[in-house]
């Protein structure tokens, strides 16, 4: 029975390992995808995408680590998140509408 539960913990410490490192690439990807667009909606998603990968590495550090504060970075790492990307948004919509007014009044000023 103790040789199961040995084999069960390497098993745990390899997933453990790897995941993080998994993880980091797929922020990496979404990164890139920041950075590269097309669209600023794309971005914002991406950003987003970024924060919620990076409280899964938190969360898979605190249960490997075995440490109960790293918990709690992650709670308030999803509140800046969601603070951030609902700034971003709230932004972006504020340019969109002031870009459409524009139009719209050029479209008027020629008729």
């Amino acid at each position: 029975m103790n040789i199961g539960m040995t084999a069960l913990d390497k098993a745990y410490e390899i997933v453990l390992t790897i995941f993080p490192i998994l993880l980091a690439c797929m922020v990496f990807l979404c990164l890139v995808r920041a950075i590269k667009g097309p669209r600023i909606a794309d971005r914002i998603v991406a950003v987003n995408m970024m924060g919620t990968l990076t409280m899964v590495i938190i969360a898979i550090l605190a249960l490997k680590m075995n440490e109960g504060y790293l918990v709690d970075i992650c709670l308030i790492y999803a509140m800046i998140s969601f603070l951030a990307v609902t700034l971003l948004t709230k932004v972006y919509m504020g340019i969109y509408l002031e870009n459409k007014a524009k139009k719209e009044e050029k479209k008027n000023d020629r008729a």
